[in-house]
C-alpha cells in the first residue's frame, strides 16, 4: 500500500514539474516580446514606468505598452513589431474605454462584452471590443482613440 500510495505522490510530481515547464516556456517569447518594446519604448518616449502590456493581433502586430512618463502621465505606447516605429499619447488625448464601449451600446446590443483593449491598424490608435451578440456569435467593434468615431466592425462569426 505504501508504495502506491509513493508511486502516486510521484506521478503527481513530476506531472507538476512538467506542467510547470511548459507554461514557463510558453511564456518566455512574450515576455522578450515585452522587454524588448519597453527597452525600445524608453529610448524613444520618456516612458518611466509600464503599467499593462499586450500584444495586438489585427493586419500587422503591434505591441501596446501602457505607463507613466516621468512627469506622472499616463501613457499608451503603440509599436508595430515590423517597423518598430514608436507611436505613443497620453490616456487623456483620447477616449477611454468606458466611452468606447457606450460607443457600441449606441449602435448595438451585445450580449456580453469579453474584452476591450488597445490596438493600432494602418496607423491609426483605436480601441477594438470584441464581444457576443444573440446566438452567441463573435463580434469586433472599432473605435478610433482620439475621436471615438467608428472604424470598422467584423460581425457574426
Amino acid at each position: 500500500m505504501k508504495k502506491i500510495i509513493l508511486s502516486i505522490v510521484i506521478f503527481i510530481v513530476i506531472c507538476v514539474g512538467v506542467f510547470i515547464k511548459v507554461y514557463a516556456g510558453a511564456q518566455e517569447p512574450l515576455k522578450t516580446a515585452e522587454e524588448k518594446a519597453v527597452t525600445l519604448a524608453k529610448e524613444k518616449v520618456e516612458l518611466n514606468s509600464v503599467e499593462d502590456f499586450h500584444i495586438y493581433h489585427g493586419t500587422e502586430t503591434v505591441h501596446v505598452l501602457e505607463g507613466k512618463n516621468k512627469k506622472g502621465e499616463n501613457i499608451i505606447v503603440w509599436i508595430p513589431e515590423k517597423s518598430k516605429k514608436v507611436m505613443w499619447d497620453k490616456r487623456k488625448n483620447g477616449i477611454s474605454k468606458e466611452d468606447a464601449v457606450q460607443r457600441l451600446l449606441e449602435e448595438k446590443n451585445p450580449q456580453k462584452i469579453i474584452s476591450v483593449r488597445l490596438g493600432m491598424e494602418n496607423n491609426i490608435p483605436l480601441w477594438e471590443i470584441y464581444y457576443r451578440s444573440e446566438n452567441n456569435l463573435i463580434n469586433y467593434y472599432y473605435v478610433h482613440f482620439k475621436t471615438g468615431e467608428w472604424l470598422k466592425k467584423i460581425e457574426n462569426l
